[in-house]
């Protein structure tokens, strides 16, 4: 059963201690690439959703994303790498959406200085 509630806050809280502890990191990916989409927040931005359970990325991966699979990512190259590039491209993190796709979008680098 999932952890995540609809408390965005404590859903960005939950990614960094379970990822911390896990040292994994899940997101979705098909044959073109990773699931990005549409910020909810911001024009013209995009956002890559991750999660800190498979289980909660599993949730996600129906409808219009049930061509994706859950793919792991390891703690220290999603943050050394992924967090540098997509600041670079100005591509929003998507933390622990829950059911009903709610989550905080946060900028790469502000969530790489919740890891130190």
């Amino acid at each position: 059963m999932s952890n995540l509630t609809s408390d965005t806050q404590a859903n960005l809280e939950l990614f960094i201690n379970e990822t911390k502890e896990s040292k994994i990191v899940w997101g979705l990916r098909n044959e073109e690439g990773w699931l990005a989409c549409d910020s909810a927040e911001f024009e013209d931005t995009e956002v890559m959703p991750f999660w800190s359970e498979k289980e909660d990325a599993e949730m996600q991966n129906v409808e219009e994303w049930e061509d994706f699979s859950v793919v792991e990512i390891p703690l220290d190259i999603f943050v050394e790498d992924w967090l540098i590039t997509l600041s670079e491209d100005a591509v929003l993190i998507g933390v622990n959406w829950n059911a009903e796709l709610e989550g905080k979008e946060v900028e790469p680098s502000e969530l790489a200085k919740m890891y130190l």
